[in-house]
């Protein structure tokens, strides 16, 4: 049982055989696809592509006589569902009250030094029950899913105590097991010292590595482990600490590094291996060249840059360097409140001078990878989740994010079953 899709004006980002690996540099140039194309889905698996003109008369009827659904697709485009490898959907309430502040001219950091910030989050999650919790996250997760999104990775670090950061991190789970994304969890209890701990950050990584950390490990709430690494929040050695201890329960390093300074993030996710590091305003020669030949992923967060009104990566150079980056919404309530990837992409180029190619590899494959789940998404492969999107009629790929506020996406199908429409409610 399956859906076959017929009359595809492109099948885009088509690789017969997957990357080994994410890719970099000039790779990210180039999205292979086919021109008036079909797919047949088997269960939640893509079983076969092609174009129409391969498609004899039988296998049309065959292929339309076993299929639970048949969708025509003149004029539309098929792309890969987007795999977004940062974000912290998980949140109580909202903080646009700090953007007023932010519009007065307060900088981030003077917001936080007020009590606003991460710590506001905080305040507000753990006045919020596990159920409440999980409904509002929902709402998120349905509006990601409606705009494309077929991968998630979600951080805590808005509950900054053992009890709290387990309910966020079980939200997160249930989340991968009532919806159809493909959901990653990550623990990010360093994302800001608590109010208990002013002015004793050592004592708190204590507490993360002695309680917090064997907490999530024991319930297996976490792939990943993350730290703030900034100046006013958690330093090199604090990291250093932390992905040593997480190196024992399995969790796989990711960084918040380099937002405000040239803090040492993007250097110390590279000696412990981690799978990105994310962010990146602030790197040069010296960050360019610690990541070459790495296998460290360099995540852009774009939405957050534009929302901060910040100064942008330097994109352009990172793939001089043959990096491999990715791009994600940073989806959270105080610095990027928006979770639509096509929007992300469109900053990449508006803002980084990114090519379409170079944006959408980065938003699919190299999201992927950055989740560990590049062998089931991120690329039109048999054999890979039927995770994907059929667009709107279109005139070609760059439409997506030349029109970057447009409903495009006609039909959303995750996992082989058709969910529905952007304009209605997937759930």
């Amino acid at each position: 049982m399956g859906i076959f899709i017929k009359n595809i004006k492109k099948l885009v980002n088509v690789r017969e055989v997957p990357p080994a690996s994410p890719l970099r540099g000039s790779q990210m140039e180039t999205v292979p696809c086919v021109e008036d194309a079909y797919l047949l889905t088997e269960g939640d698996r893509i079983a076969d592509y092609g174009t129409m003109s391969s498609l004899g008369t039988e296998d049309m009827e065959r292929y339309s006589r076993v299929s639970d659904t048949v969708i025509d697709a003149s004029g539309r485009m098929v792309f890969p569902s987007y795999c977004d490898s940062h974000t912290h959907l998980i949140y109580a309430g909202s903080r646009e009250m700090e953007f007023m502040d932010k519009l007065r001219g307060l900088s981030y950091q003077e917001i936080a030094k007020r009590g606003g910030g991460i710590l506001n989050s905080v305040a507000l999650l753990h006045e919020t029950s596990e159920d409440s919790l999980y409904e509002q996250a929902m709402r998120r997760a349905d509006e990601i899913m409606s705009l494309g999104t077929g991968a998630v990775e979600i951080k805590s670090g808005y509950g900054l105590s053992t009890e709290d950061e387990l309910k966020m991190l079980r939200v997160a789970r249930r989340i991968g097991r009532t919806t159809p994304l493909a959901v990653r969890t990550t623990y990010l209890g360093a994302h800001a010292v608590p109010e208990r701990y002013r002015g004793n950050r050592r004592d708190y990584v204590d507490e993360i590595i002695n309680s917090t950390m064997p907490a999530v490990a024991e319930e297996g709430l976490a792939d990943y482990v993350d730290i703030f690494c900034e100046e006013g929040f958690f330093s090199v050695e604090d990291a250093c600490r932390i992905f040593e201890a997480a190196s024992g329960y399995g969790m796989i390093p990711k960084v918040h590094a380099n937002q405000m300074s040239f803090s040492g993030g993007v250097q110390v996710g590279v000696r412990y291996g981690a799978v990105s590091v994310d962010h990146l305003e602030y790197t040069g020669p010296e960050e360019f060249k610690a990541l070459q030949g790495s296998g460290t992923i360099a995540t852009l967060l774009p939405g957050a840059t534009f929302f901060l009104d910040m100064k942008y990566p330097d994109a352009r150079a990172m793939l001089s360097y043959d990096l491999p980056i990715a791009i994600a919404s940073n989806y959270n309530p105080g610095s990027c409140p928006a979770g639509d990837m096509k929007f992300m992409m469109a900053l990449g180029m508006i803002k980084m001078g990114l090519t379409p190619e170079a944006v959408l590899n980065a938003a699919t494959v190299n999201g992927a990878f950055a989740m560990g789940l590049a062998g089931d998404y991120g690329s039109i492969t048999i054999g890979k989740k039927a995770s994907l999107f059929v667009t709107e009629e279109i005139p070609s790929y760059e439409f997506v994010p030349y029109s970057f506020t447009s409903r495009l996406i006609d039909t959303v199908i995750l996992n082989g079953e058709v969910y529905g429409h952007l304009q209605h409610p997937i759930r």
